[in-house]
């Protein structure tokens, strides 16, 4: 992987780390002034919060720039709450954001099958949940109002079917997955069902947890290439792990030799695409979902009905699409 793309995930960490724009400055001296009484404005307004599984990626981070910039535009209060990636912390967000009486607020589960009791405080207190991105299990639906995502199994799917194209007699591939969420196991099945009546051809030398993130797929993805000197793709379920992959095939000199297949279209993969460090991405569509998300909210509040279920469709990103929409997401 070119230093570039190095620096440039060092440089998000960082950012990251001081979360910076998460929360708009109305709403936290509103929050801060009025404890549990009720955030929605007596003057027709709305007040809605975002409560992401973290903002250390620019997937999220993109979804609460849209949601913000869409409430100001609106003239509504917006906060947004970043865990970080800790189940306990977003317990503690979820039961904050019931005591702040919002009018809505949009869910990332940290954890798909850990948050019932938070989304039953915001039940308890009335304020509808909108579940966006990664949906929470089947036994918890009933209290969200929607779940909106990308259509994460399609996207699977497709980069299963291109993988077949590159690869009509088969290849030893490996996995790098993410199996505490539920979006990330939609994708793996996806994959494995777009190889179709090819599957058998396919050799699955390894599967292994990279956690969605660089610095952890990346040496793991060096242990897969060490064992598996014929190894000829990987299929990551995120940029971030797809980009730790990268990593290690440059550092093993097999850069073109073992393929990259990712699921996001991040500007990161989009980079990595253009220069060939990726071989095929299929496309997340976060700024899609926060404005799907905060159009359903709205509709909510003004009684409408809403589908259960929004899918947004996924394709494969080309290489010209990529340069176009550079440092973008879509």
């Amino acid at each position: 992987m070119k230093k570039k793309l190095v620096s440039t995930i060092l440089c998000a960490a960082m950012t990251a780390a001081m979360i910076m724009g998460c929360t708009s400055e109305s709403a936290v001296s509103k929050s801060s002034s009025e404890g549990s009484s009720k955030a929605a404005s007596s003057d027709g307004s709305y007040s809605f919060a975002f409560l992401p599984n973290t903002q250390n990626n620019t997937f999220q981070s993109s979804m609460n720039d849209k949601l913000k910039e869409l409430c100001e535009e609106a003239g509504y209060k917006y906060t947004c709450l970043d865990p970080d990636y800790d189940l306990n912390t977003q317990m503690s967000q979820l039961s904050d954001a019931a005591n702040q009486g919002f009018d809505a607020v949009f869910v990332i589960p940290v954890d798909s099958a850990g948050i019932r009791q938070g989304l039953q405080e915001l039940n308890d207190a009335g304020i509808p949940v909108l579940n966006v991105d990664t949906a929470v299990i089947e036994d918890d639906r009933d209290l969200v109002e929607t779940i909106i995502g990308t259509n994460a199994f399609m996207a699977g799917q497709l980069v299963g079917e291109q993988m077949v194209k590159d690869y009509p007699d088969g290849a030893k591939i490996a996995i790098l997955d993410f199996p505490s969420n539920e979006s990330c196991v939609d994708r793996v099945n996806g994959f494995l069902d777009g190889l179709g009546d090819s599957k058998d051809k396919f050799e699955i030398v390894a599967q292994q947890d990279g956690k969605a993130a660089l610095d952890d797929s990346m040496p793991i993805a060096e242990d897969i290439i060490q064992a598996n000197q014929e190894l000829d793709a990987f299929f990551c379920i995120n940029d971030p792990s797809a980009l730790g992959a990268a990593a290690a095939i440059k550092a093993a000199n097999k850069t073109g030799d073992i393929g990259v297949y990712s699921i996001d279209a991040s500007p990161d993969g989009k980079e990595a695409l253009v220069d060939g460090s990726f071989t095929c991405v299929a496309a997340q569509v976060p700024i899609q979902i926060a404005e799907t998300a905060f159009e359903k909210a709205v509709e909510l509040k003004e009684g409408k009905t809403i589908d259960k279920e929004i899918w947004l469709d996924s394709h494969l990103v080309t290489a010209d699409e990529a340069k176009e929409t550079a440092g973008e997401w879509q």
